[in-house]
């Protein structure tokens, strides 16, 4: 029988779930003069529609039809606004960041898979965390781990090589590769810990639960929206026996695979801090030879002020985020540059020319500066970044009531005003639209949906710099910007870049013989459309350099 304390955490959850349905008709919204789309739910709104594989198209409508700022319908009534107007970003992201938090369901469900993290930390909390790893990501370490990256770009080309043949003139699944790379890259720059991803004859059991999270945690997304309430109900060992004991696949599915990531993670954490303990000589000796993030992050918390350390659960703690943050999002960044490049063979062979000239002149392996600094390469990564963003949209809760101001004023949903600010309750979930924002026309131009690399090689419309778009990289939004931007933007773009200079030398790359669709899901991923399946795959036809 449920004890007093369950019973009322039980009537507490209920009670705020019927507050919400039955407030919609009780009190008006402070949002009802925002524009926007009717309610396509009555209790789920527009969220369906929002939080969607295929919401590209509703996205696209949502900026074309309402504007800069519009109302969207949330779970149970809620009102919640989608934002890409630049000001209010400026605002969301870097002026007011401490008001406009992550979510409840975000910060509580990251705690609960990855443990105490940048991914899961609020406030002062979050600013400590962030304070110590912002130099960890550096420029004088991203340089030293370009010689760490190195074999890894070239041992993806001959595992390519051997995939290739093995076709026989048929597609070959690039993404499959291009993700095993990416963890080992992560493995080994981030970790200092080699997953052996690239050897098809060794399983790894991380990179093969790592396969499992993504499609697990999205699988839950509307069941996470309860985690906050849910998260008080007793103790942890009771929370943890009911979870045990709830039938339901879904959850089981996450359940095991967040377990097994964070045991294997343990094994990891404690055979660096074991090395670490032996010195500086035998940590030179393993993977990542101590340039490393993780290697860096122990040694700079090692020699931190008292106030600035971090608990050894909190170091332990950025591991998981870190991987997961990294992994997904840069393999769809590279794949969605090689099939552009398929679909464009005069863009790949200028590419592919500008490398050939580069490497020649550098005499060998690109050393940082040079892979970072080749124009036309660095064209097309931005261009694609902005235009195709993986991650199209993040989430953002007010703490408190907030006026949001506008660049762009907006027409009232009345017809009759127009409004330069939005005043925000507390508790108001606000979605970034970094999709939206990216492909604004009021900043790139009438052209700012189609996909020219060109456009970085010549001087920026002066609408992009007018606007004071708030991301951390080339006037985007695809970072983010702020306390809470990507941390590792640069390691991401050091990979990609690598990756791409070094394949694309080796091999030209044509269109597979399937048609692909783009997910959107959390992280934008190809899989073979109408096929019924949504595993990610990018099959396409590789042949070698002339």
């Amino acid at each position: 029988m449920a004890t007093p304390l369950v019973q009322g955490a039980l009537f507490a959850l209920v009670s705020v779930c019927l507050w919400r349905i039955i407030r919609p008709f009780v009190v008006k919204s402070p949002l009802a003069n925002i524009p926007g789309p009717p309610k396509a739910s009555f209790w789920k709104g527009n969220w369906h529609r929002v939080f969607n594989r295929q919401g590209w198209d509703f996205h696209r409508e949502l900026a074309k039809k309402y504007g800069n700022v519009v109302r969207i319908h949330g779970i149970f009534g809620n009102d919640e606004l989608f934002v890409l107007d630049p000001l209010a970003l400026h605002h969301i992201v870097v002026k007011d960041q401490y008001v406009y938090e992550e979510t409840d369901s975000f910060i509580v469900g990251n705690g609960v898979l990855f443990g105490t993290g940048l991914l899961s930390t609020l406030g002062d909390h979050h600013r400590k965390q962030r304070k110590m790893l912002n130099p960890v990501f550096s420029l004088k370490h991203m340089r030293g781990l370009i010689s760490v990256f190195n074999p890894i770009a070239y041992q993806l080309r001959d595992v390519m090589l051997e995939q290739m043949k093995l076709a026989d003139g048929k597609d070959v699944n690039v993404m499959k590769w291009l993700s095993r790379a990416a963890l080992e890259f992560i493995g080994q720059g981030g970790l200092g810990y080699t997953f052996h991803s690239l050897d098809d004859t060794k399983t790894d059991s991380y990179s093969e639960n790592l396969k499992r999270i993504g499609p697990a945690i999205f699988n839950l997304f509307m069941a996470r929206q309860l985690l906050p309430y849910l998260i008080k109900i007793g103790t942890p060992r009771f929370r943890r026996a009911v979870l045990d004991a709830t039938p339901w696949k879904n959850l089981q599915e996450l359940k095991d695979v967040s377990d097994k990531l964070h045991s294997i993670s343990k094994e990891i954490y404690d055979s660096k801090v074991a090395a670490f303990e032996k010195g500086d000589e035998y940590v030179m000796q393993q993977v990542g030879q101590g340039k490393d993030i993780m290697s860096v992050l122990l040694k700079a918390n090692q020699s931190a002020k008292a106030e600035d350390k971090l608990p050894e659960e909190e170091v332990f703690g950025q591991m998981n985020g870190f991987i997961l943050a990294a992994h997904d999002t840069t393999t769809s960044a590279i794949c969605r540059i090689l099939q552009l490049l398929s679909q464009n063979q005069d863009m790949q062979d200028k590419l592919r020319a500008a490398i050939v000239e580069a490497r020649a002149e550098a005499g060998g392996e690109f050393d940082y500066d040079t892979l970072m600094g080749l124009p036309y390469l660095d064209a097309i990564c931005r261009e694609t970044l902005r235009v195709y963003p993986p991650v199209t949209h993040v989430v953002r809760t007010t703490r408190k009531d907030i006026v949001m101001p506008l660049l762009w004023p907006i027409k009232a949903a009345d017809g009759k005003t127009m409004l330069t600010e939005v005043p925000i309750k507390n508790n108001t979930n606000v979605i970034v639209s970094i999709l939206g924002a990216n492909r604004s026309t009021d900043i790139w131009g009438p052209d700012a949906e189609e996909w020219k690399p060109e456009r970085w090689l010549n001087p920026l419309p002066e609408s992009v710099s007018k606007a004071h778009m708030p991301g951390v990289y080339a006037s985007m939004m695809t970072f983010i910007g702020g306390g809470r931007a990507c941390i590792g933007f640069k390691f991401a773009e050091m990979e990609m870049k690598l990756v791409l200079s070094v394949l694309l030398e080796k091999f030209v790359f044509h269109p597979g013989e399937k048609e692909v669709y783009w997910n959107m899901g959390g992280v934008a991923n190809p899989v073979i459309k109408d096929s019924g399946t949504n595993y990610p795959q990018l099959p396409m036809k590789i042949t070698l350099v002339a």
